[in-house]
């Protein structure tokens, strides 16, 4: 039975929170490229109707359920007297690479995307995941 008695909340939002600014350090770094991988100008980009904020309260809203599960995913692998920087580092790392990166690559390869697409956002939830999983194991379960 899953529980989820053991998650330490204020991890889980810290966690979300840093792997959210380590997403603007990121792309940041890599704007040019990633438009350019993604066939997209910074006018359309200007010029997209909806919300400017949108965009950035459905990420950080995402990233909050993904630090959740991964903080659940370590409490019911290791258990509280496991939790450590290392494992929730090598637990994130498992997560990306068994579902976020073999996603990413069949979906951008049905899409036709460019690979340096997939790489740079492949790498981006790379950093996020372990972003969230060395703050969980840092801070702990409970």
């Amino acid at each position: 039975m899953l529980d989820f008695s053991h998650v330490n909340l204020l991890a889980v939002m810290l966690a979300a929170a840093a792997s959210f600014i380590f997403g603007g350090l990121w792309y940041g770094l890599f704007s040019q490229q990633w438009m350019q991988a993604a066939g997209i100008t910074l006018e359309q980009i200007k010029s997209s109707k909806g919300p400017v904020l949108a965009p950035y309260i459905k990420a950080y809203l995402a990233e909050l359920v993904m630090a959740f599960v991964l903080a659940s995913v370590i409490w019911h692998l290791a258990g509280s007297d496991v939790s450590t920087i290392g494992t929730g580092m090598m637990t994130g790392a498992l997560i990306w690479v068994g579902f976020v990166m073999s996603s990413l690559v069949v979906n951008h390869g049905f899409q036709g995307a460019n690979s340096s697409l997939t790489l740079i956002d492949g790498g981006h939830w790379l950093g996020v995941l372990l972003t969230q999983g060395a703050v969980l194991g840092w801070l702990g379960m409970n």
